[in-house]
This record gives structure tokens, C-alpha cells and sequence, in this order.
């Protein structure tokens, strides 16, 4: 948040109503708690989904299915949030929450009818979708300011962590403590946080002000719209897009309700989350950069595992290692460098930085061939951890610097679209460039098979005398289907090495984009000049006057 000048100690914010917990840590503790916890189970549910069908002995549409309405139902109630903790308090909005996910959590794993599957993987979803978008208002409401920073950090750099990590510990549940834990590691967690909600709260009446006046339709309306819109773009690379009528009937379903959404907010007397906020230069030009952000760092969530999942056959656990050791870890030193700029340094030039890692990482990634083992991405590891903890924070704090403080609550509505809604969107999109490329290429690829160039023939030739030689019957026809192999091998490095130079240039673009934000006015995150520096500024501005 942006005041006109420095806040002081004793100022918590736009978002300080309410009273004062006795150990507001606890609440803090609380919703970093949450934020993990949220982003944990999104990846183990997605990278875990495999064993998820064969545990609960469902088809592959089926299996696509629940992993829709298990992020579909984030996205529904996630913008909301904001508001719904202002009104009812956020004891009541993430206390009570979190131990029903605990109770829902336990009992998945029981279930074998699908229908029930699915109604309670909707349930699990929305009460996991409380957990992470009132994190930003409990850090404003119960730390001091010089404490702001590194509790924003701790929230952003979760999604790398998690990222990082989700692939190594869906390998250890699986192998060692049972699939069953992809969900019970809620029930071990959510009661923890329920209890640092309840001591780190205040007990808050309910703001019936707001409750009266609340726009229900707007909340509705922009939380549908946004879900099916995820519903339909995840689902559209399995129904392949248009030829779907569920597919379409889900985007075209979505976008009436947005403009209904848009309508309805710029009729309504007091409307919850109004678009004119998008209309500031930098909070607008903030959240393209989010979303970005988190198509650029699919590289790191969607690219690096897949490829080593499809072209080199590793299972979670063997390709886990490589992002826990050189992707997790090193933000154990790169949060607190990325802390240590931010007060000195304009998060502009941070953010620069982060993209910059980024670009180098997809940059590295476009020269990857079949060959490439799981040691050859270590470089390119690196350099997106790097990104990761230089970009998300900054962009953040920017967000953050440039919003007005009136206008809170439909900021946060529309930050957790970029969030969760653009992070979720890019993947299924991404899945589709991926299976769109590898079957380009696999044209082009069969078009030398079928015109007989001489390089195939030799090929061919060369796999029907192994076999043969081998006592191979069907010589031949083995030949072909090895060399229809190799093809299909080839088209899908091909695919990721397109998908690599997409994420290139969308980290050029979000480079442009950084480069037309302007300064943000004074305020809690405003950077303080080193000392040298400041003593230079001091000594020019006396020589000058």
C-alpha cells in the first residue's frame, strides 16, 4: 500500500480495522502456513495424478476431471476471500475452514464412487482457496512494517518452493508412505493452522455495514466466470477445443458471465471488486507483469519435469531430486538477497533481474536435444531459482507500492485471478502448444519417411540388419515401428524446444512491460539508499547549493 508519505511504526495499513490479537505471530504463522499448504496440494494433486487414477481405479477423463473441479473450486471462492475476511472476521474465514478441509482431507482416500469423488474434491478445493488470499491482509493487520517485507517474501517465494519440491515429495509418498498421504498431509497441517488462527486472531464481530450492502452477484458472477473459463481451457486439450461442445459451452459460458460481471459492477451502488482499478498505468501494467510472470515460469513448473518425464522416463522421484537440490534449496540464500535489494534497490530494476534469469534459463533450454540426462538441466535449474526469487516479490511489492489503499479489497479480487487463475490457465495452455507442436513436427518429420530421402533409407536399412542379424523374423516391420519411435522421440524434443523460445519471449515481453512502469510514490516499501550512496547524494546536494 502506497500512503502519501512513510507510515510509522505504529501504522498497520489500509488493512488494520479490527482489534488486536495477543500473539499476532501466530496469525502470520498461520497464513504462511496455509499459503505452503495450498500450493503443496495443487502440485501433488497434479504431479501425483497418475497414481490418483490407478489408486482410485479411474479412467484417464475421469482422472482429468477431478483434477479440474479440485482447482476449478479454488479459483470460484479465491477472489472473494479478501472481502469475506473484512466482514466476518478472519477467525471465521480460515479457522473453521481449515478444519473441515482436516475432516475431507482424511475421508478422500476412503471414497471409491466417483460422483462422491468429485462433490468432495470440489468441497476440498474451495475450503483450500480460503488459505491464501487473506495472507497479505494478515501481514498488514498484525506486523510491523519493518516486518512487511519478509513476510511478503516468504508468501511468494512459496510457489517456487513448492514448485521445486512438489515433484521429490509426491515420489516419497508414493514409495514410502503410501499415496493416501497426497491428501493426509492436510490433516496433519490444517489443524495446526486452525490453532495459530484461533491464538494469533482477534475474536472480530461481524461487519454487518458491509454484510448488508455485500455484492453477492459480483462475487458470483467474477468467480464462476474465471472458473469456467480454467474449466474449459483445461479440458480443451483433451476434447480438442472446438470439436467440444463441453469445451466451448464452458469458455463461451464464462466470458457472458465476465461481461455480466462487468456490467453488474459498473451498475451496482457499491460495488466489490470495480474494474477502474485496473485503470492506474502501473497497478494494470503490475498485473500483466504477474501474469507474465507466471506463464514465463512454467518453464520451471511444466517443462523441466514433463521433458524428463516423457523423453527420459524418470519417475517423480528420480527427476525430484534435481529441483529440490537446485531449485529449492538455493532460495534459502536467494530470498534474503532478494529482501536485502528491495530495501535498497528500486524493484524495478529487481524484477529486471529476475526476468533476465529467466530468459537465460529458456534461452539454455532451446539447445536441449534426446540426449539430454537429468544432470544437463542443472544450469537451467539455477538460473530459474534465481528468477523465481528476483521476480515474484518485487513484482508484489510494485503491486503493492502503486495500489490505493481505498481500494483494497478489489485489488486483492483481481491479484488472485493473475495468481491462481493465470498460473493454472497457462499450464493447460501450455499442455496444448506442446501436443500442438509435437504434432506439427511429427508431420514434417513423417513427410521425409514418406518421399524416401536417403538419410531414412539408411536408417532403415541399418535397423532391418540389427534385427535380422538378431534373428528378427519381422525385421522390417520392427525397423519401422523403432524408426516410427525414434519420430514420435523427436517431434516431442522439437515440441519442448518451441515451448522453451515461447517462454523466451514471454520473459522479453514482461521485460518491456517492466521497463513502462514508472516510480511508485513514497511509502512502507519505499527503497533506503545505501549508505555510501546516501553520503554521495548528501555531499553533491551541498556542493550544488
Amino acid at each position: 500500500m502506497a500512503p502519501s508519505e512513510p507510515a510509522s511504526e505504529s501504522d498497520r495499513g489500509p488493512l488494520s480495522r479490527g482489534g488486536q490479537a495477543a500473539q499476532p505471530l501466530f496469525a502470520v504463522g498461520a497464513v504462511l502456513l496455509g499459503s505452503f499448504l495450498a500450493n503443496f496440494d495443487s502440485r501433488l494433486t497434479s504431479v501425483g495424478l497418475p497414481d490418483l487414477r490407478g489408486a482410485f481405479s479411474l479412467g484417464f477423463d475421469e482422472g482429468a476431471w477431478l483434477s479440474t473441479a479440485a482447482i476449478g473450486s479454488q479459483i470460484l471462492i479465491a477472489p472473494a476471500v479478501a472481502w469475506l475476511a473484512t466482514v466476518f472476521g478472519l477467525r471465521r474465514v480460515l479457522g473453521i475452514p481449515s478444519l473441515i478441509y482436516a475432516v475431507v482431507s482424511l475421508i478422500i482416500p476412503f471414497v471409491r464412487d466417483y460422483p462422491t469423488l468429485i462433490t468432495l474434491a470440489i468441497i476440498h478445493g474451495m475450503l483450500l482457496g480460503t488459505f491464501v488470499p487473506a495472507t497479505l491482509m494478515i501481514v498488514f493487520r498484525n506486523l510491523p512494517i519493518r516486518w512487511w517485507l519478509p513476510a511478503i517474501s516468504i508468501y511468494a517465494i512459496r510457489v517456487g518452493f513448492a514448485l521445486d519440491t512438489s515433484t521429490s515429495l509426491v515420489g516419497f509418498y508414493v514409495e514410502h508412505l503410501g499415496w493416501q498421504w497426497l491428501y493426509w498431509q492436510g490433516v496433519v497441517l490444517a489443524p495446526l493452522m486452525a490453532l495459530m488462527v484461533y491464538l494469533g486472531t482477534p475474536a472480530e464481530p461481524v461487519n454487518r455495514t458491509l454484510l448488508e450492502n455485500a455484492d453477492w452477484g459480483g462475487m458470483l458472477l467474477l468467480g464462476s466466470a474465471v472458473a469456467m473459463i480454467y474449466a474449459g481451457l483445461d479440458q480443451g486439450n483433451r476434447l480438442d477445443w472446438l470439436q467440444s461442445g463441453t469445451v466451448m459451452a464452458l469458455l463461451a459460458g464464462g466470458a457472458v458471465l465476465f461481461v455480466l460481471f462487468l456490467v453488474n459492477e459498473a451498475l451496482s451502488p457499491q460495488p466489490w471488486a470495480h474494474f477502474n482499478v485496473l485503470f492506474s498505468r502501473n497497478i494494470g501494467l503490475s498485473l500483466a507483469v504477474i501474469l507474465l510472470y507466471t506463464l514465463t515460469s512454467l518453464s520451471n513448473a511444466s517443462l523441466v519435469p514433463n521433458f524428463l518425464a516423457t523423453i527420459t522416463q524418470l519417475r517423480p522421484e528420480q527427476s525430484g531430486s534435481l529441483l529440490l537440490i537446485y531449485g529449492a534449496l538455493p532460495l534459502i540464500v536467494l530470498v534474503p538477497l532478494s529482501i536485502w535489494m528491495l530495501r535498497h534497490v528500486d524493484a524495478r530494476l529487481v524484477v529486471v533481474l529476475g526476468f533476465s534469469a529467466f530468459a537465460a534459463a529458456n534461452l539454455w533450454g532451446t539447445q536441449l536435444t534426446h540426449a539430454w540426462a537429468r544432470e544437463d538441466f542443472i544450469g537451467i535449474v539455477v538460473l530459474q531459482s534465481i528468477g523465481q526469487a528476483l521476480t515474484l516479490l518485487p513484482i508484489i511489492i510494485m503491486a503493492l507500492s502503486n495500489s490505493d489503499p481505498a481500494r483494497a479489497t478489489s485489488f486483492a479480487a483481481y491479484i488472485q485471478i493473475m495468481r491462481l487463475g493465470g498460473a493454472e490457465i497457462g499450464v493447460a495452455l501450455m499442455g496444448t502448444w506442446l501436443r500442438v507442436r509435437e504434432q506439427v513436427h511429427s508431420a514434417y518429420l513423417g513427410l521425409n519417411i514418406q518421399s524416401g530421402d536417403v538419410d531414412v533409407a539408411r536408417a532403415l536399412q541399418r535397423l532391418t540388419g540389427y534385427f535380422a542379424a538378431h534373428g528378427g523374423a519381422q525385421a522390417k516391420a520392427r525397423a519401422v515401428g523403432t524408426l516410427a519411435v525414434q519420430v514420435q522421440r523427436e517431434a516431442n524434443v522439437l515440441a519442448y524446444l518451441d515451448a522453451f523460445w515461447l517462454c523466451f519471449w514471454l520473459a522479453i515481453a514482461a521485460l518491456l512491460l517492466v521497463a513502462l512502469i514508472t516510480r511508485a510514490p513514497p511509502g512502507p516499501f519505499s527503497p533506503t539508499p545505501l549508505g555510501v550512496r546516501a553520503a554521495r547524494m548528501r555531499r553533491f546536494g551541498s556542493t550544488a547549493t
